[in-house]
């Protein structure tokens, strides 16, 4: 578990070059050690964009360590199709189409509508539901290709 000053530090950073941090996972493919910062920016993210907030972010982690193993950095965009699983992923993605995965009921597809701290409301083939966040076991952003 990364420390809340090492995360609002990467924040700063992000926000630096015009940007917001969106998440910061650590996961491990083929024994590496990924530590995977993804940000979002009005307009998009670009490869060059990525490559100059993931220079900055090398230099402080060098001097301030997210882990005490190694790991490689990973600088990236969420997606097109990106998780939510915060509050702040869902307010943020208002009016996209969206994939939940409930407890009880299985999938579910909708316009996401509204969110809040509690919970959120989709449309549902133009029925509004409001569910509450402990319902909901995965949600991601939905593109129909």
């Amino acid at each position: 578990m990364m420390k809340n000053d090492i995360r609002d530090s990467i924040a700063k950073i992000v926000g630096s070059f015009g940007a917001k941090l969106y998440d910061i996972e650590t996961v491990t493919e083929f024994d590496d050690t990924i530590l995977r910062v993804m940000i979002t920016k009005e307009g998009g993210v670009n490869l060059d964009l990525c490559a100059d907030i993931s220079r900055e972010l090398s230099l402080f982690l060098d001097v301030n360590p997210p882990m005490e193993q190694a790991y490689r950095l990973e600088v990236s965009s969420p997606g097109i199709e990106r998780k939510l699983t915060k509050p702040h992923h869902f307010q943020s993605s208002l009016n996209e189409k969206v994939k939940l995965k409930i407890a009880e009921e299985g999938q579910i597809i909708g316009m996401l509508k509204s969110a809040d701290d509690n919970g959120i409301v989709i449309d549902v083939d133009g029925v509004e539901r409001k569910i509450n966040y402990s319902q909901i076991n995965k949600a991601r952003t939905y593109f129909e290709w």
